[in-house]
């Protein structure tokens, strides 16, 4: 009788993920691929094709060919509970699906951090890999006047990326400060590869101003973006522009490992030990949903992931080595790239925070914690259910977001109503 058991779900098409799929169905198991967008690659490798020259084409390729292993991208994991079996709930353009799977690999990578500043919710204000994704989509961006800001290496690469597309870039503006930019940048020159990396991306971003130690104050327009004002040192600049690329750092995406009874760690991100198991038997987790270390770690994790999730332990004699550098690596982007309050974008009472409910800054000040604001103001009950506004209230007034709850995606009336049916392997 045929099994609708898998024998490994990845859940994330990113490296992580890709690389997870790729080295669990080596070791011999059935591998089930999810990814939410409508191709593999994630955000760093959106658009990339499998076949084409480099290291996501020849990834990509691997991954499509390999008849262990099957790909369901248009799939979102909306519920999600541990168990033997640890059983999916994922929907899809087919309709609503329960996946029943013996392991787990968690590889669902990060989202930006918004903070609201005055007239943020303008039309042209868009999150610095949001215009990326955009802009690699087909959003014609040439001739554009764009101000990158916020914080974190993203900016450089979505500056690069924007000018290449034929974008005017007129400034990058990053709230950390030159010492720890600095530290930066030393360190990961020296890992392997990165130094030419760095060569190519200052090539591209030639003339463009980069300000350290510059805060994002206002945005501004009639119905649509016009002028950002930014803070340089004691004395403000403000520059006429079509797009505001914004964001600042990005965090672990980790509702499905809370679905799951992940534990966390003190930064936000999954806690594994050096096998990347979570404490949760037969579920593994891997690249940035980990913590934020760029696409080699996010390799390297998922290359143990599979390893470890299939047995393979053989494999993994290099491992803790590049793992170490990697750390490394980890450490000093989060300190290089920590928040400073006094760098913060400061919002007034009459600022939105929550967007979904039109909850301003003023209607939220009089409460103590999350649970308080949300009975009162219905903040982060809107259809993004805090994804948002919860890292928002976490800087902003220091409350502790707690609201992940299933699902964890608006469904559409016709999926609720039908009977899920049940994926399982060829």
């Amino acid at each position: 009788m045929k099994s609708d058991l898998w024998d490994a779900v990845v859940v994330g098409a990113g490296p992580a993920g890709l690389m997870a799929a790729l080295t669990a169905a080596q070791g011999g198991l059935r591998v089930l691929l999810l990814d939410a967008q409508p191709t593999a690659g994630g955000q760093i490798w959106r658009g990339a094709a499998a076949g084409q020259k480099g290291a996501a084409g020849d990834l990509l390729r691997d991954v499509a060919s390999h008849p262990g292993i099957t790909v369901l991208s248009g799939a979102e994991v909306i519920a999600a509970e541990a168990g033997k079996p640890h059983v999916l709930t994922v929907t899809s353009p087919a309709g609503l699906t329960h996946v029943h799977a013996a392991r787990v690999i968690l590889c669902t990578g990060a989202t930006e951090r918004f903070l609201p500043f005055d007239g943020w919710t303008l039309p042209g204000v868009v999150g610095a890999g949001g215009l990326q994704a955009m802009s690699k989509g087909g959003l014609d961006v040439r001739g554009k006047r764009v101000v990158v800001a916020g914080s974190g290496p993203l900016l450089l690469a979505v500056a690069a990326g924007l000018r290449q597309k034929g974008a005017r870039v007129l400034a990058v503006a990053e709230q950390a400060g030159l010492p720890g930019v600095a530290a930066f940048g030393v360190t990961a020159a020296r890992l392997p590869g990165k130094a030419t990396e760095a060569l190519e991306l200052a090539a591209g971003l030639r003339g463009v101003p980069y300000w350290a130690d510059c805060a994002v104050v206002r945005a501004s327009g009639q119905d649509q973006l016009q002028t950002v004002t930014l803070r340089r040192g004691r004395r403000e600049v403000t520059l006429a522009c079509d797009y505001l690329a914004v964001g600042f750092g990005l965090m672990p995406e980790t509702r499905v490992a809370a679905l799951l009874g992940c534990s966390l760690d003190a930064q936000g991100a999954v806690d594994v030990n050096v096998w990347q198991a979570t404490g949760v038997s037969g579920i593994y987790a891997a690249g940035e949903v980990c913590g934020i270390g760029g696409v080699d770690g996010a390799l390297l994790e998922g290359f143990v992931a599979g390893c470890a999730a299939s047995g393979q332990i053989n494999r993994l004699h290099d491992a803790p080595r590049r793992a170490e550098i990697q750390r490394r690596f980890q450490t000093v982007l989060e300190r290089s790239f920590a928040l400073r309050p006094d760098r913060l974008p400061i919002p007034s009472p009459h600022t939105i925070v929550c967007r979904c409910e039109d909850v301003r800054h003023g209607d939220l000040q009089g409460f103590t914690n999350w649970t308080a604001a949300k009975l009162q103001t219905r903040c982060g009950m809107g259809a993004c259910q805090g994804r948002v506004c919860g890292p928002v209230t976490e800087t902003l007034y220091g409350w502790r977001f707690g609201g992940v709850r299933a699902p964890l995606a608006p469904l559409p009336l016709s999926q609720l109503l039908a009977e899920p049916t049940v994926l399982g392997p060829p």
